[in-house]
């Protein structure tokens, strides 16, 4: 008895206004701590938190889940201080289902000092000593792992498959991730090519390594093992890389690595084309509102991603009509909320112009409720998309969105004009 698994619920059916295949389904995926009703956002709490925000807020503006970061938890406080609270949900008074990622992004991805993208630039495909302008490589791999000087303190620590899992496995996830080498679109498809030997035989380690833990721990829920597909922007390299993580005994499945976004609905496509059926497929890090269309009808199933939060502390907000800036003057006599109809906390008890009060006066409040919102915005989106699978309404969902929504700034001068004015009289 694992206490996991996933049911497919329902399946898109087809849209002719659409050139490919829809690989998009519902479903639910069980675990120790609850079920995920997929498709799911899952909201990002890297250092098992999520910024600005009260576990108690997450879980009523409806997250299912929320997924933490083991490089970050392993360098503060300690995987093993974790463990000693009784596992991460315990740690961050989280009653849900938690999810932890290998860590091998953050290693590589700060080991280059890009921080959160792991390439500016796709002009250059040649280039595989990948370094951030004016950065120092923090990160060196080999065929074994990775050795990588902290960037808190300048320690030095050695990541393995190995020690991936062990850390994982302290850390009491409820879904884990097997350790990968994560490349850049600027790594020639030679280097694509070594890192996908390399993630093959660190996933095979790692489902060694996973079994030996599990078999030791008998008394611990069972953790699940998502395999991670990496192979960038090459079809070829993706299916490949999909066939052979799908091969072996994995619990779900990860997509990750470089995507340029506008082939997304291409590389997510072919590798839910190569995936089993009865297995749950996360795409790692993608938080944008047109993206989860595009990858849910390619096959994703969930989703993680840190923009929501990140673009809210810098007081960018989500509406049907698309992200604006709340700082700016229009907003100063909107005595609205960010979107008429919004159910989360911050709509239902605090106007536009409060919001850009808060942030002006730098107020910590103005991070908190700004997260709050964009956070349910997006989770809802998610939820809605699902609804509108299992209903059959999924193309028209689509157009009605996407048909509203724009990311150019021009929601808040819109519904800010046109909230302000209504205040006003």
């Amino acid at each position: 008895m694992t206490d996991f698994g996933f049911d497919v619920v329902a399946r898109m059916g087809e849209d002719r206004s659409l050139p490919e295949r829809q690989l998009g389904r519902s479903g639910v995926i069980t675990t120790p701590h609850g079920q995920i009703r997929t498709p799911a956002f899952i909201p990002v709490g890297t250092k098992a938190t999520v910024k600005t925000v009260l576990p108690e807020s997450m879980r009523d503006l409806g997250a299912q889940a929320v997924l933490a970061n083991a490089y970050h938890l392993y360098l503060q406080p300690g995987a093993d201080i974790v463990e000693a609270a009784g596992g991460l949900g315990a740690f961050m008074n989280w009653p849900g289902p938690t999810f932890t990622d290998s860590g091998g992004f953050q290693v590589l991805s700060l080991g280059v000092g890009f921080k959160k993208v792991l390439a500016m630039d796709v002009s250059d495909r040649t280039v595989d000593d990948v370094v951030a302008p004016g950065k120092d490589r923090l990160a060196h791999v080999d065929d074994d792992g990775v050795t990588f000087t902290s960037h808190l303190d300048g320690s030095r620590h050695r990541f393995t498959a190995e020690v991936s899992m062990q850390v994982q496995h302290a850390l009491g996830a409820d879904i884990i991730f097997a350790f990968d080498e994560c490349t850049t679109l600027m790594n020639s498809r030679d280097y694509q090519q070594v890192a996908l030997r390399r993630t093959l035989e660190w996933a095979q380690r790692c489902i060694a390594e996973h079994r030996r833990i599990t078999t030791d721990r008998p008394e611990r829920a069972y953790q699940a093992l998502f395999g991670v597909i990496q192979g960038a922007q090459y079809e070829d390299l993706r299916r490949q890389a999909a066939s052979d993580i799908a091969a072996l005994p994995f619990d779900g499945f990860g997509i990750g690595g470089a995507i340029e976004k506008e082939r997304m609905a291409d590389i997510v496509r072919w590798v839910c084309e190569e995936l089993p059926e009865g297995k749950p497929r996360h795409l790692l890090g993608i938080g944008e509102p047109q993206d989860f269309f595009t990858a849910i009808a390619s096959g994703a199933d969930t989703f993680d991603c840190v923009s929501p939060a990140r673009v809210a502390r810098n007081a960018a907000l989500y509406t049907s009509r698309g992200r604006f800036n709340v700082t700016a003057s229009i907003n100063r006599r909107t005595f609205a909320p960010i979107e008429e109809g919004c159910t989360c906390y911050t709509c239902q008890n605090f106007t536009r112009a409060y919001l850009h009060h808060a942030f002006k006066a730098k107020e910590s409040i103005a991070s908190t409720l700004a997260t709050i919102h964009n956070q349910h915005f997006i989770v809802n989106l998610v939820d809605n998309i699902r609804v509108a699978i299992e209903s059959g309404d999924f193309p028209a969902y689509r157009e009605e969105f996407l048909g509203g929504y724009a990311n150019d700034g021009s929601a808040g001068s819109h519904a800010g004009s046109h909230a302000g004015s209504q205040a006003d009289g």
